[in-house]
């Protein structure tokens, strides 16, 4: 059917649902363009904007296969209370069908005290593990194989000192670096712009993941240097486009750090990835996902000359959304997750981690991990969505929709480019605020009812208190501090102190790469908050101003 004779059908459509609408009005926060046509894709350009999976620009997918051969890898985030606990949870998961882990670390250890500071009391193993030295780091790992597991680390300020602990733990079970396969978040940059747990100023930071960069690229060439974080820009507030562009534009300030430390983009662009929310809307979380890949290939052939393919592509783990869980009715997030698992699937995640049915109220149980994994499980083997590659390439709408999102991010991109890029826009304060006016919005929508959440402002039920939930006992706090203090007495606390103090000059020394430096401190047993607050000294602490 040519173009001419669609229009003059749709014209005759359009009338009738004119006629429809006046009796049934539209529904508010929908899309205000209910039917997609031929005509809303005329000027996609099948070679150019699509292509195959596995070939630039990575539309459709970055493997040529994607899950035919191999499912995505199913990792599930956790980590609480001491390093024993966390490590019993790991192996149940591993025996459970995990394929990967994701740890979490406590408040103090995101940013860089030890669980004797002060500024620990009452938050140490709370939300996350507390490790505090290379000794907890060795029970966290106990029994597990680092050579055979793939684990993510959701660390950022103290990210160098995590992978340091990390890699000698490795070695002290015989495996060496290069055989090491995981992420570090390292992602400084949405800290300052989204969640908070930021240390040093931008620039030592940036030093600290170039860093990391050079160092892996030669030593631990399988680890993932970095996981550039849209997922707690999502959390804050922002809205699809928003996340892929101001996340992008994080990984162009890093890229360009990398550059002007030396590094070549084809020697550590390949490790770079990339950390998506899964949020509520299906079809516009598949739409981001194919977006992105797009517009990162495109960043990286047109502006920073990669060649290598790898370089191109943008490789994501995924996490479904805490922010849309409810603590009402609970047992509604199963449905919730299970639907933003499908999003991920068919937008060609590398990794995911599913989101338990009660974290909206604690930390969740062995029983509520248990139907999290299960969710990506039956997703994998029973719902066909991994049997196809791009399952929704096509669909006038998706595809419409990847353009717009594609177009917006493109326009955020060139106005942070215009202020001088991401560490300058978050410096005045541009993406935080526009994240703050997403989120106001969404929740002038809510408490208007104009945006419908099941059980929080619509079908709400009378409910009991919530049993049988996970809870951390305050007593971790005062046994952790026991341990450090224990594994304080039997160190060699010389070879600690000449340790710390190379680590304190080569900060003082831009030139000189820190990762061998933290390395040699963290085989003697000092403490991150040690190592840190080293660090701290010589490059002192970032202080948030938003100019509004």
């Amino acid at each position: 059917m040519s173009n001419e004779k669609i229009q003059a059908e749709l014209d005759q459509y359009n009338a009738n649902v004119e006629k429809a609408t006046a009796k049934f009005p539209a529904r508010p926060n929908i899309p205000a363009q209910g039917l997609y046509t031929p005509l809303d894709i005329k000027e996609t350009d099948y070679a150019e904007d699509l292509s195959f999976p596995g070939v630039y620009p990575y539309t459709r997918g970055v493997q040529p296969t994607m899950y035919r051969g191999r499912f995505w890898t199913m990792r599930m985030y956790a980590g609480f209370s001491t390093a024993e606990e966390s490590n019993k949870r790991y192996r149940y998961l591993i025996e459970s069908g995990a394929t990967g882990l994701s740890c979490a670390f406590d408040l103090p250890t995101q940013i860089g005290y030890d669980s004797t500071d002060t500024i620990a009391e009452g938050e140490v193993g709370k939300v996350g593990v507390a490790i505090d030295s290379l000794a907890d780091m060795e029970i966290l790992f106990d029994q597990i194989d680092l050579g055979k597991v793939s684990t993510s680390m959701t660390i950022n300020a103290p990210a160098s000192v995590l992978l340091a602990m990390y890699i000698a733990v490795a070695e002290k079970q015989g495996v060496s670096a290069d055989k090491l396969k995981g992420t570090i978040q390292n992602d400084i940059l949405k800290e300052y712009a989204a969640r908070g747990t930021y240390i040093f100023p931008p620039r030592p930071s940036m030093r600290l993941i170039t860093n990391i960069f050079e160092y892996c690229s030669k030593n631990v060439p399988n680890w993932n240097t970095i996981s550039i974080s849209g997922y707690h820009i999502r959390e804050a507030g922002s809205t699809a486009s928003q996340e892929i562009a101001f996340t992008i534009a994080d990984g162009i300030a890093y890229v360009e750090a990398a550059i002007k430390a030396g590094l070549s983009v084809d020697d550590f662009a390949g490790r770079l990835s990339f950390f998506w929310n899964a949020h509520n809307n299906v079809l516009e979380e598949v739409a981001k996902f194919r977006a992105s890949r797009r517009v990162w290939a495109k960043v990286m052939k047109e502006r920073f000359h990669a060649q290598k393919p790898k370089s191109m592509m943008l490789r994501v783990h995924t996490q479904t959304a805490g922010s849309m869980l409810t603590a009402q009715q609970p047992n509604n997030n199963i449905v919730r997750v299970a639907l933003q698992t499908a999003a991920a699937v068919m937008g060609g995640t590398q990794s995911l981690h599913t989101n338990s049915r009660d974290e909206a109220l604690a930390l969740p149980t062995e029983d509520s991990v248990m139907v999290a994994l299960r969710t990506q499980q039956i997703v994998a083997y029973e719902s066909g969505l991994a049997d196809v590659i791009d399952p929704l390439a096509g669909s006038y709408y998706v595809e419409a929709m990847t353009n717009r999102i594609e177009a917006e991010a493109w326009e955020y991109i060139k106005k942070i480019d215009d202020i001088g890029g991401a560490v300058a826009a978050i410096e005045k304060g541009y993406i935080q605020k526009e994240i703050q006016d997403s989120a106001y919005k969404w929740q002038m929508d809510v408490e208007s009812g104009a945006r419908v959440i099941v059980g929080v402002n619509k079908f709400q039920v009378e409910e009991e208190a919530p049993k049988n939930l996970l809870k951390v006992d305050a007593s971790v706090g005062e046994k952790q501090k026991a341990k450090v203090e224990a594994m304080k007495a039997k160190r060699d606390n010389a070879a600690v102190q000449a340790a710390l103090g190379d680590l304190k000059k080569a900060c003082a020394d831009e030139n000189e790469n820190l990762m061998p430096h933290i390395l040699a401190a963290v085989k003697t047993y000092a403490t991150l908050g040690e190592i840190c607050g080293v660090m701290r000294e010589v490059f002192g602490e970032y202080e948030a101003h938003v100019n509004l």
